[in-house]
């Protein structure tokens, strides 16, 4: 009798990747970022990802059946795909197990959400203890990390965050180390490519309707009621040169019988939209951001919009006239992904002697040094991060979970 042969473990995990593929096709592109291989080193236990390669023990994958490992695998995307290891470094630099438990309890929620009802991928078995508690729905890994307390992570008082005593730690290693040593090149491709995976992944989620990824394809759809907050900084900030009076009335309306204060501009000059592209801003992030700089266009119209994309440094420039406004998301091609220092961007406007109406600056406001010194309005538009509060300008405070 003929005994077919067992699988190996490369030939499991390779497998496990084309069935992901087949159930997600638009996380096809973040698969494939990066090399995937088993290990036999003894230090790897588990499995871990540096940001970009993925590793996997092969006595812990021999441990796993093929919906297990299904989720080891996901669990190791998900963290490319939110690029834990650079948007949360400072965590880790703070209280390590505490940010890695922060982490894994957000992907491990969004991945059982997505593919657990049918069995495709179960937290169970060797993976069971792992961190998994309902109280973090809808949050992002920061306010994970401010209800665990300091040490060696820990429960936010629920079913379990990751105490010792209720038996739930991370299942896999976060190479954090790598991931910090990386070069600013090296970090700013791995964010391209990462980037370029979720644009695609859009896509194709786009294509699939209601079978795609519901977090994917929110990033196409603005949530956030911009036209609220930027209708209070316009009329405060961009209304022409002179404020609204009426010891002036506007001529135009005094024909119709009508008494109207002068000096309100029809229409808002060039705007500056400033999108931090450091390591500590996501892709998930920035995709909604560009979608909302389209939403931002269509509000308030303005004679043209310049993009100005940072982090040390300005990465690019990008100028859209009236005209060409509509197809700024098409267009715009982000660059950057260093640290976090925004008053380069008002030295960038001062050397530049760049004249506009405004500046919205779009980050999640963890900056180095001061807020910069600006010569026009600036409205900071700040994401999870309700304890930044910029000294100049004025600031809306948006939650990732509300976009």
């Amino acid at each position: 009798m003929l005994m077919l042969n067992t699988l190996t473990e490369e030939q499991r995990l390779s497998k496990a990747v084309v069935k992901i593929m087949g159930r997600a096709p638009y996380l096809s592109a973040v698969l494939m970022i990066g090399k995937r291989q088993i290990t036999d080193n003894p230090k790897t236990t588990t499995a871990y990802t540096n940001g970009k390669d993925e590793f996997y023990s092969r006595q812990f994958v021999a441990q796993l059946n093929d919906a297990e490992l299904r989720f080891l695998v996901l669990h190791e995307v998900y963290h490319k795909l939110y690029k834990h290891l650079t948007t949360w470094r400072h965590l880790w630099k703070e209280d390590p197990q505490r940010a890695n438990i922060a982490c894994d309890h957000v992907i491990n929620i969004k991945i059982t959400d997505e593919f657990s009802e049918d069995k495709f991928a179960t937290m169970t078995g060797a993976l069971a203890s792992g961190c998994y508690d309902r109280q973090y729905v809808g949050m992002n890994s920061q306010e994970v990390y401010d209800l665990l307390p300091p040490g060696n992570g820990g429960g936010g008082g629920g079913t379990g965050g990751g105490n010792p005593d209720d038996g739930q730690q991370p299942f896999d290693d976060h190479d954090w180390e790598a991931a910090e040593e990386m070069t600013d090149e090296e970090k700013r491709e791995l964010e391209r490519e990462i980037d370029e995976g979720i644009r695609q992944g859009n896509t194709v989620a786009g294509k699939m309707g209601s079978g795609g990824n519901r977090d994917l394809e929110e990033l196409l759809t603005p949530k956030i009621n911009w036209r609220e907050a930027l209708r209070d900084f316009i009329t405060d900030t961009c209304a022409g040169k002179d404020f609204s009076t009426y010891n002036k009335l506007n001529r135009r309306y005094v024909g119709m019988g009508v008494a109207m204060p002068s000096g309100i501009t029809e229409q808002v000059g060039e705007l500056i939209l400033a999108p931090d592209m450091s390591g500590s801003v996501g892709g998930v992030e920035l995709a909604t951001w560009l979608t909302e700089i389209k939403s931002i266009s269509d509000t308030v119209r303005p004679e043209a919009i310049r993009i100005l994309y940072w982090d040390t440094q300005v990465c690019a420039d990008e100028y859209y006239s009236a005209d060409e406004i509509d197809n700024i998301t098409k267009s715009t091609k982000p660059a950057g992904g260093g640290g976090t220092d925004v008053s380069c961007v008002a030295n960038y406007i001062r050397d530049k002697q760049i004249n506009a109406q405004a500046v919205i600056v779009l980050t999640d406001g963890y900056v180095w040094g001061d807020w910069g010194q600006w010569t026009m309005p600036v409205l900071w538009t700040i994401l999870d991060n309700e304890r930044a509060n910029p000294d100049v300008g004025k600031t809306v405070h948006i939650k990732s979970g509300d976009m």
